[in-house]
Order: structure tokens, then sequence, then C-alpha cells
């Protein structure tokens, strides 16, 4: 009887064991990967202290394929036409105006709102982060409610030095995996965004989470609410990962 009720305790405990910190990157990076062209509609409400809310729109193209992106500007009338154009490792700002392009970094504010060109990009976390851990070697992993929803709890730590920022928690749910909260933290420890995954639609069995806010730790008072929609899956013609196209815009 007491070699079954061990047997039973270990079978027990391998079943409710808290995964490897790798294994929940690996599931969510597959959970989000697009295997189509992306083109959907994405909207920005920015709020700051002392400035009121605004608006930002524009078109986004994506091709996870040749890791390329474009995103064109519709709102504010003063950025419509402008545009930002990612391929491989080359991220280059487009002014219609002045039909001129720029090559820019990753951080680049996107038409004056608070997202970045790295906001729009398709790599996966297993590339840029492991998993953190205590003094004892311990991955820093628990199991959490968040709400009343399960979740993991687990942090992780840049392993490339060109990411948002160098140490991430990340609160995702036991049953699936999604993501429903971020914090991000600067390199000192300092707490900078918190971010909540809001709503997620399922495109082409990748899970894309179209509903996000954005809070500013740093700057408090300022958040920003990012919303997708009319997503297509359609394959989009090549010539849209290029300058030419921005530039066929403006005319």
């Amino acid at each position: 009887m007491k070699k079954m009720y061990l047997l039973l305790f270990t079978i027990t405990c391998a079943v409710n064991a808290v995964p490897k910190i790798d294994e929940l990157l690996e599931n969510i990076d597959k959970r989000y990967s697009m295997a189509n062209d992306v083109k959907a509609n994405v909207k920005i409400t920015q709020q700051k202290t002392g400035q009121g809310a605004k608006k930002f729109e524009m078109i986004y193209y994506r091709r996870d394929a040749t890791n390329s992106f474009l995103i064109v500007m519709t709102d504010p009338a003063v950025e419509k036409g402008n545009g930002y154009l990612r391929v491989d490792d080359n991220f280059w700002m487009y002014r219609r105006n002045t039909r001129t392009f720029q090559h820019i970094n990753r951080d680049e504010s996107i038409g004056g709102s608070d997202a970045r060109g790295d906001d729009f990009e398709s790599r996966k976390l297993m590339e840029m982060y492991s998993p953190a851990k205590d003094s004892s070697g311990k991955e820093l992993i628990i199991e959490d409610t968040l709400g009343q929803i399960k979740v993991y709890k687990f942090e992780i730590k840049a392993k490339v030095n060109d990411v948002d920022y160098p140490k991430k928690i990340y609160w995702v749910r036991r049953d699936n995996n999604l993501i429903l909260k971020e914090e991000s933290y600067a390199l000192s420890g300092t707490l900078m965004q918190t971010s909540y995954f809001l709503k997620y639609a399922e495109i082409k069995k990748a899970m894309v989470p179209v509903k996000q806010l954005f809070i500013d730790e740093f700057e408090k008072g300022n958040k920003s609410v990012l919303e997708i929609s009319g997503i297509s899956t359609e394959k989009l013609d090549n010539t849209i990962f290029t300058k030419a196209y921005l530039e066929s815009l403006s005319k």
C-alpha cells in the first residue's frame, strides 16, 4: 500500500509539474506565427497627461516568410501617405512630401505615436530571450491567477542586445498558453511598461492579439490602446514590400 501511495504521488507531481519556461516560449511562438501573408487595419488611441487623446490609423502588411512588413499611415492628415518598410535587417521611413527614404532604427516612433517599429515585428521570443533564474539556478516561474484565470507567471531575460526591454515578466494562460499580461523592465530593474492582451482572434490557426492596452509606468497617466481589424490572409503582391510601392502611393 505504501509503495502504491508513493507511485500515485509521483504520477500526480509529474502531471501537475510546472513546465519549463523554454517550453512555454516555444508554444507561444508557435501560436503567434503566421504562415500566410497578412493585411490589416491598425488603430492606436493614445492618451497623454495634459494632451488629451490622439488617434493614429494605418494599413499594415506583413510577410513572415521574408521577415518583411510595411506600414502606410492613413490618419492623422499630416501623416497620411507616410510609411515604414522593413525587409530583413533593413528598416526605412518614407516621407510623402519630400518622397525620400531614411534608414532608421527598430525603436523609431511610428507616425508620432508611442508604437515603435519593433512592435510590428514577428521575431520569436525563443530567439531573443532565455529563462531567468534565481541564485540557486531555479527558473523563475510559478502557478498564479490573474483575476479568475489560472496562469503561469514567469520571468525572462534578453540573450541578444537588440530587444526593446532586457527583462520581461509574463502572465500566460495555463490552458492555451496565450499571453494575458506583460511587464517590461529597463536594465536598471525599473518597470517601464505594463501591457494587457485584451482580445484575441484566431486567423488561419494562429492567435492574433487584436486589442491591447499599454500603460506607461515611467510617465504616469500615459497609455495607449491598439486595435486591429479587417484582417486578410490573401497572398500579397511581391511589389508591396518595396520602396517603389511606397513611392507609387504619392503619385
